[in-house]
């Protein structure tokens, strides 16, 4: 293999991580990019788990046999099946070395002396393959895992200077992961709420546009439930606003609690006083329930004046949704109707019989023809026309 040839083998590994939008992606481009530079059959990358004393697989790729997965969930191996992990690597890069890859065959040691490999010949002669090269991955100063690239029994055999490749390719792949924790980062602090650690209204727009998406296309039940913490002002102005923080604090997490009643519900904080969950699949009345103990759990907190809740969903008589705008109208309106009532207990959209009072609310501030709606998330404009109506 001439050196131009890894040199873009090292350009197209680089690229592909670079354009990895998740996780999975980058894990997926730096297996595939690594078996194609190194003229492989099969690549995997593998994370140590530290905490766990485990190797997990995160991903497997090119000519994969029986049992392999792609994305595996439960491929672990005992850290001390594979000491070199702990002990010569390790040893190696703390005595000043470098964490050079290495060569095994089905036979045995190749390239490179880690001086265990037992377990790893035994794997290439149960899948069928004839060698690997091992490379660890190094992140942050600490060993983060491993490059695995092998080919099928009777191909050539990697040598050293395949070894010394797959070590730079390791370099490359670590620069990747680097680059996608970051990128992690920064969409997670983008799509959550600072002070209570919950989603944003972002991560709401996002995820409700595709909920509609889903109920529209598959029929499923999308419901949301929108809470008004009561009595924050009053905590701010008498106790301060520390104390205030610690309420909104205390209600994201009664909030966060009530939410995973409901599996894949998305607990958020909208800003200021006002809360939502985002509930995909489960039924309206069990939607309603939760909303329920979240009323009770709230009033029960010591600070504020519990929540005004309201609730529409999908799965009751509030017409065709056809946008996420018309849902959030209704929640919106239904939680006014709460606040207004000073109900103890979640307003329910589309439960008051055919001239449901808050589904006309709602249907009240759609905007007229040709005149765009505000986005979901907006309410001054709702409230600047309910408030209007007394």
């Amino acid at each position: 293999m001439g050196d131009d040839v890894r040199l873009r083998g090292v350009v197209e590994l680089a690229q592909g991580m670079a354009a990895a939008r998740t996780p999975r992606e980058s894990w997926r481009a730096a297996a595939e990019g690594a078996c194609r530079a190194l003229a492989g059959d099969f690549a995997a990358l593998s994370v140590w788990e530290r905490e766990l004393g485990l190797l997990r697989v995160l991903v497997n790729a090119g000519e994969r046999v029986a049992g392999e997965e792609e994305f595996p969930e439960r491929e672990v191996y005992p850290v001390h099946e594979f000491p070199e992990i702990t002990e010569f690597l390790h040893e190696r890069w703390v005595g000043g070395g470098e964490p050079d890859a290495w060569v095994e065959t089905a036979e045995g040691p190749a390239g490179g002396t880690p001086g265990y490999c037992h377990q790893r010949v035994a794997a290439l002669r149960r899948r069928g393959r004839g060698c690997c090269v091992v490379a660890p991955i190094v992140l942050h100063g600490r060993a983060w895992g491993e490059l695995y690239v092998a080919r099928a029994a009777g191909a050539r055999v990697f040598g050293q200077v395949d070894a010394d490749f797959a070590t730079v390719l390791a370099s490359v792949v670590a620069a990747g992961l680097a680059q996608t924790e970051r990128l992690e980062e920064a969409r997670r602090l983008a799509f959550t709420d600072a002070l209570t650690g919950l989603a944003n209204r972002r991560a709401v727009d996002a995820n409700l546009d595709d909920a509609v998406d889903r109920h529209r296309s598959e029929g499923v039940v999308v419901s949301l439930v929108v809470c008004d913490l009561n009595g924050l002002k009053r905590v701010n102005d008498t106790q301060g606003h520390a104390v205030g923080d610690q309420l909104l604090e205390r209600f994201g997490s009664v909030l966060s609690l009530c939410g995973a009643m409901l599996p894949g519900t998305l607990a958020a904080r909208l800003g200021g006083d006002e809360f939502c969950l985002l509930a995909v699949g489960p039924p309206a009345d069990e939607v309603v329930r939760v909303a329920e103990e979240l009323c009770r759990r709230a009033a029960a907190l010591g600070l504020g004046d519990g929540v005004a809740c309201g609730v529409a969903s999908t799965g009751d008589p509030i017409g065709a949704v056809r946008s996420a705008r018309r849902l959030f109208r209704l929640a919106d309106a239904a939680q006014y109707r709460a606040k207004a009532a000073r109900s103890p207990l979640p307003v329910v959209a589309g439960r008051s019989g055919p001239d449901d009072p808050v589904v006309r609310l709602a249907d009240a501030t759609a905007p007229p023809a040709g005149e765009p709606a505000p986005p979901v998330g907006e309410r001054r404009r709702f409230r600047r026309w309910r408030d209007r109506q007394g």
